[in-house]
């Protein structure tokens, strides 16, 4: 069952009981990431995140740990482009142990010089764990090419340049700026009572500050396309290729979705087939969503041997061209929409991916989205709906295409990366 109420200075708190789970996961959450900060401030939500671990006025990074540890409770943070999040999940009698951590960090963190000057070291080393996976390196290139100049293109993580000038200043600052009321949420799913959770949370959070302020709004980022090459002495060639897709709140997201899990989404997908089942050609081959409240990509990643690069490209151009031809039969179209369904049953039987999806709906929508709407708006995606899709998406004239390996811009036919 769920419950939602909000505080008088714009927290919002919402739960949902669910009464076979014997754990709950509960999260507080902030409605702002790194498509928020400025150029100088890249990197600092996911600093803040760091650091939000790192002591308390009441607790330090010692006990933090140690009190998780005792009540067998599972806790961690994340960053993304969009929101910030604190989170653990327990059994559900030690709800209160974990409320009270995930309190202390968020409102009573030190930011303690010391402490700041350590995870600094900390946060370049994985900005460099990131350089040196070509993978996870190929995408960040790939995002920063597609929105070109816009903060949702840059790095959570933030650059070494950033993140070594960042301070407890711009801590504060940021926090000051953006950790507002009306973009402050605690959700909570699995074996939790929301009158209890109230109780709990009200007399901590009600005093917080700056009710009717407002986090600096957000401006729509756009893709222009483009080609970018990096020379990179690797063994394989990886590549990243793409274009626009449906914001998270468009009503075509699903369709986009289904045309995702047809093109490389699973293992039966037409490039996971074509490219290495049949070819031989790759070992990872996928194709993936990124979405936004106002902006989507649909992309394309391989990694390969620099003698298939332009073989690679030509069987992912058939295979997206037949889509856009309307080459798709209704047993594929049914088995793709099983597969998302089947996901996102799999998935509610989680508390912790009830809480999230619980938490993304609220800042998307405002409201609880039940799994049987979001079922009944796949099953109505239809043929046409997905070719549709396939056609704006890589027929728009704003296809990019990011490689990253041992390869020039002569080494790509660009003529396989024309798809009209």
């Amino acid at each position: 069952m769920y419950h939602r109420t909000v505080l008088d200075n714009g927290i919002r708190i919402i739960s949902e009981k669910v009464p076979h789970l014997k754990s709950v996961s509960l999260g507080i959450w902030v409605n702002t990431g790194s498509r928020d900060e400025t150029r100088p401030e890249n990197g600092v939500s996911h600093f803040i995140e760091h650091m939000s671990f790192k002591g308390t006025h009441h607790r330090d990074v010692h006990q933090i740990a140690k009190e998780l540890d005792v009540i067998g409770g599972l806790s961690n943070a994340f960053t993304g482009k969009e929101n910030t999040c604190f989170h653990g999940r327990v059994l559900g009698r030690h709800f209160d142990h974990l409320a009270d951590i995930l309190s202390d960090i968020f409102l009573n963190s030190t930011f303690n010089r010391v402490e700041l000057e350590r995870e600094r070291e900390v946060i370049l080393q994985e900005i460099n764990m990131i350089q040196d996976t070509p993978d996870d390196n190929l995408h960040m290139l790939f995002t920063k090419l597609f929105w070109q100049g816009h903060p949702i293109g840059w790095p959570v993580l933030g650059t070494g340049e950033t993140v070594s000038a960042i301070t407890k200043e711009t801590i504060l600052n940021y926090i000051r700026k953006s950790y507002v009321p009306d973009e402050i949420l605690v959700a909570a799913a699995g074996d939790v009572d929301h009158s209890h959770m109230i109780s709990f949370f009200e007399p901590l959070f009600d005093p917080i500050p700056g009710a009717g302020r407002r986090r600096p709004a957000r401006t729509a980022p756009v893709s222009r396309g483009g080609l970018a090459i990096h020379y990179k002495p690797l063994e394989q060639v990886h590549i990243c290729l793409g274009g626009e897709a449906p914001s998270q709140v468009d009503e075509n997201r699903f369709s986009c979705a289904v045309l995702n899990a047809i093109l490389g989404g699973n293992m039966s997908s037409r490039l996971f087939q074509e490219v290495r089942e049949k070819r031989g050609l790759a070992y990872s081959i996928y194709s993936f969503l990124s979405i936004y409240m106002d902006a989507g990509l649909l992309g394309i990643y391989a990694a390969t041997e620099p003698k298939h690069l332009n073989l690679v490209l030509k069987t992912i151009r058939k295979e997206v061209l037949k889509l856009c031809r309307g080459e798709l039969t209704e047993p594929e179209l049914a088995a793709a929409k099983e597969h998302l369904i089947g996901g996102i049953y799999l998935g509610s039987e989680s508390a912790d991916n009830r809480m999230m999806r619980m938490a993304k709906n609220e800042f998307a929508f405002g409201r609880y989205v039940d799994y049987e709407e979001l079922v009944s708006s796949l099953e109505q995606v239809s043929r046409d709906a997905v070719v549709a899709m396939a056609r704006r998406t890589f027929q728009g004239g704003k296809l990019s295409f990011a490689g990253l390996g041992p390869l020039t811009e002569g080494a790509v036919d660009r003529g396989l990366l024309e798809y009209d």
